[in-house]
């Protein structure tokens, strides 16, 4: 295992060089995206040479704001929450403060950052950073505790940050809508995850308005290309597939969970697009299952632990339990 396999998931031609195999001969569960994505219909077409339309983007953060619960003026799309979340903290100018285990970002993207345990009182002006469900261990917390949290926070000068890059399957967990001009609160929403399609790199911050002047201030006229635009619209506003899916993600999470058990592991989470193994020999099980071509996500400051996503079928979960048996 190389490190850049503990960095972030989705490494298929590293695997491949070091296990063997073709990147396609490889079953990938090291990333948590929905592993039967959306399709945009057929009659959608992009238009590659005109520059994407600011009307294009006011309607795609409108359609979003519905599927956030949020109101349109506190959404602005971005190419990708980890970028949006790199420009706030620089933007913030605060110390950070993210919670252990958690997406490493969290704490990278401040010059400064120390640990905090979930609801734990702040030193001073901190910018706080929680994922909700968690990244990696798919934690759910009440949205009326996170907005306690908010309320101790601000009360010191501080910002929290709450990343719902997996909440879509959460919806009633959110705090999207509580967003608001005079409030400390800024909510990060990945469209990649949920839907399937992380190569197009879009993703939303939620925020008070004088928040967002300065984000698109930075990121300039044509912040998304065109087809993210329309891809991105197109399916905030497919209600009957988000509903589907929603109800369909859990059923696969549950079948994930029956080979895992079977197998002596128990898996933790509640978002079902990935399942958490603590207290096993991480390093082993990853090397066990790269030799079957299975990629799974490792974690460097946690040994103990390793996170698998949710496959895509039935053919690619008898292929894990085979390897898990072997």
């Amino acid at each position: 295992m190389t490190p850049d396999l503990l960095h972030h998931g989705g490494r298929l031609a590293e695997a491949a060089r070091l296990y063997g195999g073709d990147p396609v001969q490889w079953l990938d569960l090291s990333t948590g995206l929905n592993p039967a994505p959306w399709s945009p219909p057929e009659d959608l077409r992009i238009d590659w040479h005109a520059l994407p339309d600011p009307e294009a983007l006011a309607a795609l953060e409108r359609t979003a704001a519905r599927h956030f619960g949020a109101e349109p003026r506190h959404v602005c799309a971005v190419p990708g929450s980890e970028t949006a979340l790199r420009l706030l903290a620089g933007m913030l100018d605060l110390p950070g403060r993210a919670l252990a285990p958690a997406y490493r970002t969290h704490a990278e993207a401040f010059a400064r950052s120390r640990p905090i345990a979930f609801a734990a009182p702040t030193e001073g002006a901190e910018a706080v950073v929680l994922a909700n469900p968690n990244n990696p261990d798919g934690l759910l917390r009440d949205p009326a505790a996170v907005l306690d949290w908010h309320d101790a926070i601000a009360a010191q000068g501080g910002w929290l940050i709450a990343d719902e890059a997996f909440a879509d399957c959460h919806p009633q967990a959110s705090v999207a809508g509580h967003v608001a001009d005079d409030r400390r609160l800024i909510v990060l929403r990945s469209f990649g995850k949920f839907f399937g399609l992380a190569g197009l790199r879009l993703g939303f911050v939620i925020a008070p308005r004088h928040v967002l002047d300065r984000l698109r201030a930075l990121t300039g006229s044509w912040p998304l290309h065109t087809a993210a635009l329309e891809l991105g619209r197109a399916a905030y506003a497919d209600a009957a597939w988000i509903a589907h899916t929603r109800a369909d993600l859990p059923r696969r999470a549950a079948a994930l969970d029956t080979v895992l058990e079977r197998h002596g592991l128990s898996p933790q989470g509640a978002c079902p697009l990935f399942r958490y193994l603590s207290g096993v020999d991480a390093g082993a099980l990853f090397e066990r299952l790269a030799k079957a071509r299975i990629l799974t996500r490792p974690f460097a400051q946690r040994p103990d632990t390793l996170r698998l996503g949710v496959p895509a079928d039935p053919a690619a979960l008898d292929r894990l339990d085979r390897a898990l048996h072997a």
